[in-house]
């Protein structure tokens, strides 16, 4: 007899009721329709339609951005005893033949697969010889050029709806705005499906912004407050060592985690956190996606994200469970900036599109109103040296000539060769005196670069050649020795992108017609930063109803648990006035910081630091040359 939902989700999950609209969007597919799903993170995305796929015959296709994605949800069906298999990247094409074939005779429940396999030929027509009832296209807000996420290849998905136009399709998010929404319904072709949008509001957790110079004493303060599971979100990957060491020196069980660290010591250091052996995971903003961890009790921003569609999504990684749980953003002014230099300042506009463009048919002799049909290897740091080209800049400009189908670039696109020596520096000296012709190359080296010792660091190859005053290629071979001997660990990434031109040159003519959509990016890029500093310069407004603003949703209550509502409700029940008095009656003997203040009154760190901000401007107390509040003398 068949399975109702509810049995099905019982078996193989557990639970006994379905949450939000997650009932309603397995009927609607059961019956043939079409579903656009915006759930929040943590809102049972998957559920949505797994269960209706496990209800009946033949395979679920699921679309899904990330590798690690993919894998974390494949065995997880694994673990449940439902067969899954999965396409990504790195399979050789002929191992994915047979994966397919193996697809199509294996009763396998669901077929998982990154949008750029989606774009093979021979991977059109296997899928087409599958008994395919459902289509599934996760993290869907990735098909908008509007969206934070926007991936190219995600546009062709709709092929999907075109080999297949009776089967069912869901297309999932947890983060989309109304312009990404439409662009999502535009591009799928969903012509007549069911919306459903349940509230982002997630009641049990509590947004808190800090404003520190001292960003590491509030972390502390945080994480020995909070015993429970933790993600510390940083930006890069150095600062993933370098938290995770801070922490685990204050008493604080701690590991870094980030796509640099070998596969199999990434997969234990994963294991303990999920465990719960180890508490506190110091992370880069991609990990978590598709991480069932329900009992996460903090998640902290150590630097700011890009976009409020980010930060919603990481941080609705705490509480899933139900539980109280706090999202914490820890930042300084030298944070605003650190985020405009690596978001905005990096953003090409189109004189400078054009301008690589130009140096790119240069570089490679192609001649005007001609189109190669070769495939060139392009080494961009050579490209870059040679035109004065700054390389952030060039390679967003790069990408947009890619996504605008002018160029084609190979995938695995990499800047950049990364090292850490290994050496003690004892053994360094010793490997000098023995092989005095490396000197000056491994000189160089600590002289450019800063914590190579500790850290695994990426370098700029052509940069170090050029002051060696060797070619590339000799600096590459000496680091490979170097590598060989035991001194550093060194990571050969090639700078080679592989490059098709698309159509015939004709320079500023091929940018004209994409001029308004480059503008109009560059525009929201910057507004999305923008609206991410407003978010944490804002000091009036709870923080949830913020967010949940930024998400068109009007109808909203104040959350009475973020820094803004608890400060609120701190300055309405107590009387300002006798906070100043306190705080004028322990400066009345001695010098003190704020944090000596903070430590010493009963309220909020906030309504303190708005209380010294009074008494400053009132002229009743002056900052002294440490630092310090002392009375004003009259």
């Amino acid at each position: 007899m068949k399975q109702t939902p509810i049995e099905i989700l019982q078996q193989y999950w557990g639970f006994s009721s379905f949450r939000g609209s997650q009932e309603k969007i397995i009927n609607a597919l059961q019956n043939t329709e079409d579903v656009l799903a915006l759930l929040p993170t943590g809102g049972g995305k998957s559920v949505c339609f797994q269960v209706p796929a496990l209800m009946q015959t033949g395979i679920c296709i699921v679309v899904s951005p990330l590798i690690a994605l993919i894998q974390d949800q494949v065995q997880q069906l694994k673990n449940k005893g439902i067969k899954a298999i999965a396409l990504t990247g790195g399979i050789p094409f002929q191992e994915v033949v047979t994966l397919l074939d193996n697809a199509q005779h294996g009763s396998y429940k669901f077929l998982y697969l990154s949008p750029e396999r989606l774009q093979q030929e021979l991977v059109q027509e296997k899928l087409q010889q599958l008994p395919v009832r459902l289509i599934a296209i996760d993290e869907a807000h990735c098909i908008s050029q509007w969206g934070h996420d926007f991936r190219p290849a995600y546009l062709k998905c709709n092929l999907l709806k075109i080999l297949f136009p009776e089967v069912p399709l869901i297309a999932l998010t947890g983060t989309a705005t109304k312009q990404v929404v439409q662009d999502i319904t535009k591009h799928l072709l969903l012509q007549e499906s069911l919306v459903v949008k349940d509230s982002f509001a997630r009641k049990n957790i509590a947004f808190r912004v800090y404003h520190e110079e001292d960003k590491k004493y509030r972390l502390k303060q945080l994480c020995t407050t909070y015993s429970g599971s933790t993600i510390v979100y940083v930006s890069n990957r150095r600062s993933t060592l370098e938290i995770a060491q801070y922490l685990n020196g204050i008493g604080c069980n701690a590991t870094h985690f980030h796509g640099g660290v070998p596969k199999a010591e990434r997969k234990e250091k994963l294991t303990d956190w999920l465990a719960n052996k180890v508490r506190i995971i110091v992370a880069t903003n991609a990990f978590g996606m598709g991480i069932d961890k329900p009992d996460v009790q903090l998640v902290v921003h150590y630097q700011l994200p890009d976009s409020l569609e980010n930060y919603m999504q990481e941080a609705g990684r705490a509480g899933r469970d139900g539980n109280p749980a706090e999202a914490a953003l820890i930042y300084n002014k030298n944070d605003e900036t650190q985020l405009k230099t690596q978001f905005v300042d990096v953003l090409p506009d189109v004189a400078f599109v054009k301008h690589v463009y130009r140096k790119l048919n240069a570089y490679f002799q192609i001649p005007y109103g001609e189109l190669s049909h070769e495939s060139f290897a392009l080494d961009f740091n050579s490209f870059c040296e040679r035109y004065a080209l700054a390389s952030k800049l060039t390679h967003n400009a790069l990408q947009i000539l890619d996504q605008n189908s002018i160029i084609a670039l190979s995938l695995g696109f990499s800047q950049q060769t990364s090292l850490q020596f290994i050496a003690s520096k004892q053994q360094l000296m010793s490997y000098m005196e023995r092989h005095p012709g490396t000197v000056v190359i491994l000189q160089n080296i600590l002289r450019t670069y800063g914590g190579v010792f500790d850290y695994d660091t990426k370098i700029n190859s052509a940069l170090l050649a050029k002051k060696n005053q060797i070619s590339e290629q000799q600096l590459l071979k000496a680091l490979s020795q170097f590598h060989k001997d035991e001194i550093i660990s060194y990571v050969a990434k090639t700078s080679d992108i592989q490059l098709h031109f698309l159509i015939p040159r004709e320079d500023d003519k091929n940018i004209n017609p994409i001029a308004k959509k480059i503008t109009k990016q560059r525009e929201l890029k910057i507004a999305k930063v923008k609206q991410m500093i407003g978010y944490i310069g804002n000091h009036t407004q709870c923080r949830s109803r913020q967010l949940l603003t930024y998400f068109e949703e009007i109808d909203t209550t104040a959350c009475g648990k973020c820094d803004i509502c608890e400060r609120n409700k701190e300055l309405t029940l107590s009387n300002t006035t006798a906070i100043a008095a306190q705080v004028l009656a322990l400066l009345k003997n001695k010098e003190l910081t704020s944090r000596q203040l903070i430590a010493a009154l009963p309220f909020s760190k906030a309504v303190v630091l708005n209380t010294l901000q009074s008494l400053l401007e009132e002229e009743k107390i002056e900052v002294t040359t440490k630092n310090g509040y002392k009375l004003t003398e009259k």
